[in-house]
């Protein structure tokens, strides 16, 4: 397939993406045979896409997630630390204009993602140690909304309202 006719629903269908909580496309795809301890793996990773228009809400999780450029546009990954302080992330590889081919996303911060630009963004989480549902919350726009304020623009741009 020639590179400018690959879209979102190749990856979709060829990489069996399904719809994710928090927002976007993802599949399981490898994990790590070792044990961190007696539930969790040393390691877990998946695929993730977003499309223009998509947004990862922003999550909480209790370990470090390294983001790995894979194909498509530039993807923004905002985080705020346990600080207060907003940082945002450009996920590529055109590193004349800022953006990274990898970002890690330590543990305890709040962050999530969004296409602001037309197409898609497939990109590779790895967890560790492994993910597991028990350490990820997605978190409240309202109570992010009174514990950062002067965030309010990026809170209600990657939360829902409840």
């Amino acid at each position: 397939m020639c590179k400018n006719k690959i879209d979102a629903k190749y990856f979709i269908d060829k990489l069996n993406l399904k719809p994710h909580i928090e927002g976007g496309y993802f599949n399981e795809c490898l994990s790590s045979e070792d044990n961190y301890n007696d539930n969790q793996q040393l390691w877990t990773s998946i695929y993730f896409l977003l499309e223009q228009g998509d947004v990862s809400r922003l999550h909480i999780l209790e370990e470090d997630e390294l983001w790995y450029y894979h194909a498509g546009n530039s993807l923004n990954i905002y985080m705020i630390s346990p600080e207060g302080k907003l940082t945002v992330s450009k996920l590529g590889l055109n590193i004349d204009n800022g953006e990274t081919p990898q970002v890690l996303v330590p543990k305890g911060y709040i962050f999530g993602s969004i296409m602001e630009e037309e197409g898609f963004c497939l990109v590779g989480n790895m967890v560790a140690p492994g993910f597991i549902y028990d350490h990820f919350k997605i978190v409240n726009q309202k109570e992010l909304l009174s514990r950062y304020p002067e965030h309010k623009e990026t809170i209600l741009k990657l939360t829902k309202s409840e």
